[in-house]
Formats: structure tokens, C-alpha cells, sequence
């Protein structure tokens, strides 16, 4: 993929007409998203759990093109509460960015009694991308981006442990929230491939980008070595949302692939398609971890 080289948000086609929803907009890689997304025209629902950050974050937003509502993607009442009220404003949206996340926090559980990053990170998202999946068809080129790390590829699912209970260690649990969202990603792409859907399911990660993720849940150690040792390799989050923004918007992205940046260790530069860890992409994992997640959201995919 050398011709993305040098591919940038200036290289956004025209958004206009089309609707966003991008979870987690108020601050880091989702506010660097949104507001590429309304630079070119695209009307953007700004998901987030706080909305007064909400508000703040909408008001760097060109135009008028940013409406904020309200999202705790770790309480799976509130994702229902958002996908109804969207549906009875008449709101279509043509992509969702499912970017939201926590990171490596004390252990923690959400409002259903998940631990809080697979409640957050993974649940909420498979919860409402299937919600919204119908709305999401009738759209225009529809696209469901996932947003995973290259910790997906260190993640595994404790499908005995998954809230933690009998051995939680913060990063551990991050990393399998991070493989399954690769494994959702996946494993979307392929149902909605046999069912003939129009909408694509792509993968993105931003490589190692300066956000308040790794500052504002970790502590101890974890929080200082990514917050400090780490920070003057990171790139800023205009630069890291380039991936997800490449496969929310560029005409060449396919469904099933994964953008990632492309320079060396994939922490930084221009997207190019990279790899998925191969337990990410077994299509047995992909169905167990579809199976459990309509289990503990109640949420079933009209496919």
C-alpha cells in the first residue's frame, strides 16, 4: 500500500451528506476524528459519557455539524437508552466508530457486573453497533470501524475468568478487551459478508498516540510508564486517528482489513493495511465470543 504513504485527513473525500457516530468524541482520537470528519462535511454524533465534555468538544467543531448525546458504553441500559433516541429523532447514521475505551483501571465492574474494560471496550460496542445495524444498512457506503491496539495481539480470552474475579491484573485485562474487539471485528466482517449486508466491518488501531488513555484510568506503574517512559514516542492524536479516519472514509478500504500505522513497530505513521493476530481471526474464537456476547447484552444481529 505504498500509494497511502503519504495519505493524510486532507485526503478525505467529501463527507457531505453522510452521518457519523463516533463513541467517545470529547477527547483524544475520537475528538481528533470527529472533528476531521465535520472538516469535510460530515454531520457527527459525539457519543460520550460526560456531556458537558461533550458540549466543550462540539464547539470546536466546524458549522453546526456536531449534536452530542449522551453514552456509558459500560452500562448496557444506557446504550439501548442512545440507540432508541436515536431511532425516534430520525437520526441514519452511514458510519459507526466504535472508539471509546478504558485502560487498564483498578479492578472495576459496570453497571451489568462485567468487568469494566470488556464492559466498556467490548460489550457496549457489540451492543450497540448491533442496534444501530439496521439503520447502519440503509446508509450510504455503511461501515462499522473498530478500533483495537496492537495489545490485541498479547490479549487472549479468559472465557473462565472474564470479569476477573479470580486473577484481574490491569493490562492483562485490557489486552483481552483489545482481542476481542479484533475477534468482533472479524467475526462481524464475516457474517455480514454471508448475509450479503451492504455495510463493511474494518478494524483500525492508532499505534502509540499521546491521549488521555493511558494517564486518566491506569495507575501505579502502568500509568507511568506509558504516561511518562513512553510519551516522547508518542504521536499526536491527529496523526493516530488517521487509521480509523482511512477506514471510515476512503473509498479503497475493504471490508475485514486492518489499518494500522505504518511505520516501524506500527506505533507511528501513515495507515496501511496490517496484520491481524491469527488467534484473533479463528473463526471457532469468533463464533464463542459471538454467542457469549449476545448472551450477556440480550442484543441479537438482524442477519
Amino acid at each position: 500500500m505504498t500509494k497511502h504513504q503519504f495519505w493524510n485527513a486532507e485526503r478525505i473525500p467529501d463527507q457531505s451528506g453522510r452521518v457519523f457516530v463516533v463513541t467517545g468524541a470529547n477527547s483524544g482520537l475520537g475528538l481528533a476524528t470527529a472533528r476531521a470528519l465535520a472538516a469535510k462535511g460530515g454531520r457527527v454524533v459525539l457519543a460520550v459519557r460526560n456531556e458537558a465534555k461533550g458540549r466543550r468538544a462540539a464547539e470546536l467543531m466546524p458549522g453546526d455539524r456536531a449534536q452530542v448525546r449522551q453514552l456509558d458504553l459500560a452500562d448496557l441500559e444506557s446504550v439501548r437508552r442512545f440507540a432508541d433516541a436515536l431511532r425516534a429523532d430520525g437520526v441514519r447514521p452511514d458510519v459507526l466508530v466504535n472508539n471509546a475505551g478504558v485502560m487498564a483501571p483498578p479492578r472495576t465492574l459496570g453497571a451489568q457486573g462485567h468487568e469494566l474494560q470488556f464492559a466498556a471496550n467490548h460489550l457496549g460496542h457489540f451492543a450497540l453497533t448491533g442496534l444501530l445495524l439496521d439503520l447502519l444498512a440503509q446508509g450510504t457506503d455503511p461501515r462499522v470501524v473498530t478500533v483495537s491496539s496492537t495489545n490485541h495481539r498479547q490479549g487472549r480470552l479468559y472465557f473462565d475468568d472474564l470479569s476477573g474475579e479470580r486473577g484481574y491484573a490491569p493490562m492483562r485485562y485490557y489486552n483481552q478487551s483489545k482481542f476481542a474487539n479484533a475477534v468482533f471485528g472479524r467475526e462481524l466482517h464475516r457474517r455480514l459478508t454471508a448475509a450479503g449486508s451492504p455495510v463493511r466491518s474494518l478494524l483500525a488501531h492508532p499505534g502509540y498516540t499521546a491521549t488521555n488513555l493511558q494517564t486518566s484510568a491506569p495507575t501505579g506503574l502502568v500509568k507511568l510508564f506509558f504516561g511518562r517512559v513512553l510519551a516522547p514516542l508518542a504521536q499526536p492524536p491527529e496523526q493516530g486517528a488517521l487509521p480509523q479516519l482511512f477506514a471510515a472514509t476512503a473509498p479503497e478500504a475493504r471490508s475485514g482489513q486492518f489499518i494500522g500505522p505504518r511505520g516501524p513497530g506500527e506505533l507511528r505513521g501513515a495507515p496501511t493495511v496490517v496484520r491481524v493476530a491469527p488467534a484473533a481471526d479463528d473463526a471457532g474464537t469468533g463464533r464463542r465470543l459471538w454467542e457469549l456476547s449476545e448472551r450477556l447484552t440480550g442484543v441479537r444481529y438482524a442477519l
